[in-house]
């Protein structure tokens, strides 16, 4: 999945307006869009192998290069029609056809939960808690953007075709506020894309603005995008589109209800001064340490 804010039921949370217009666009959806460097792979995941699970996993464009890195991976995807394709490409996935708002999978069940271009169509107030939910103590959220590289000057020409609805300034701000996961961290991993005469047609196609359209809309749309690569004269060597790959890791919080007990890691009672390696009572001697995230 991929594109704008999402479209919600409110009885779902599932995304009902341009979040699941991709359907219709499947085969143009899969040859189009790009994949994701494995580097981010193993940042997102990490390099030892552990259980993965993938919501909004699409045609499954992140999740081949996830089991490539030896990861157990469960991918789970509310549109059929891309969940088909995935299940095509890559038969030895473990797959489900639902949405991040209600996962198949028990309690505290995997390592790592990984969103490519699709978190920011989630019900958030439901979503992030049952992700919170399957992942182990320890466990961590993990979410990537593949966004163009618009410091180019032609590659901003092509955004205003295409759309830049993917280039958000905080694009991880609902797991930044939420109290359900600890300090977010950021990597960004420069990658590019081949793209040739056809294969931009797929790319356009594959954005949510144009798929939507009414057909004589889309149609000129897409014209004016293989108009610019023709303009753009590389011909058969097609253009090397340049993205960045963001992304995003923030590890899951557990607090007295959920664990039912104070974890390994936590202290009975007051909080350890870092300077002096002590418990505090709490007085007002004691140094008052505060977390400003």
């Amino acid at each position: 999945m991929a594109d704008q804010s999402p479209a919600t039921s409110p009885s779902s949370g599932a995304a009902t307006g341009p979040g699941r217009s991709f359907g219709g666009v499947v085969d143009a959806y899969d040859r189009g869009r790009p994949s994701y460097p494995r580097e981010a792979a193993a940042w997102l995941a990490g390099t030892e192998a552990c259980t993965v699970l993938e919501v909004g996993a699409g045609t499954g464009k992140l999740t081949a290069v996830l089991a490539g890195l030896g990861h157990d991976v469960h991918a789970t995807e509310p549109d059929p029609a891309l969940l088909a394709v995935l299940k095509r490409d890559l038969p030895d996935i473990p797959v489900s056809e639902s949405p991040a708002e209600d996962l198949p999978l028990p309690d505290g069940s995997v390592d790592v939960v990984v969103a490519a271009q699709s978190v920011h169509w989630f019900d958030h107030e439901r979503a992030l808690p049952e992700i919170a939910r399957v992942l182990r103590p320890g466990g961590r959220l993990a979410l990537v953007w593949n966004v163009t590289d618009t410091r180019i000057p032609w590659v901003r020409r092509l955004g205003a075709l295409l759309g830049t609805q993917e280039h958000q300034d905080e694009p991880a701000a609902p797991v930044v506020t939420s109290p359900h996961f600890g300090f977010v961290e950021e990597a960004s991993f420069k990658h590019w894309q081949v793209v040739d005469r056809e294969s931009i047609r797929d790319l356009a196609l594959s954005r949510s603005n144009i798929a939507t359209l009414a057909e004589p809309e889309r149609a000129e749309k897409v014209a004016e995008v293989v108009a610019f690569y023709d303009d753009y004269g590389r011909g058969m060597d097609g253009m090397q589109l340049p993205y960045v790959a963001r992304c995003f890791r923030a590890t899951v919080v557990r607090d007295d209800a959920s664990s039912g007990s104070a974890g390994a890691d936590e202290e009975p009672e007051g909080a350890r001064d870092p300077m002096t390696d002590t418990i505090s009572d709490g007085t007002d001697t004691d140094m008052l340490l505060i977390d400003f995230r």
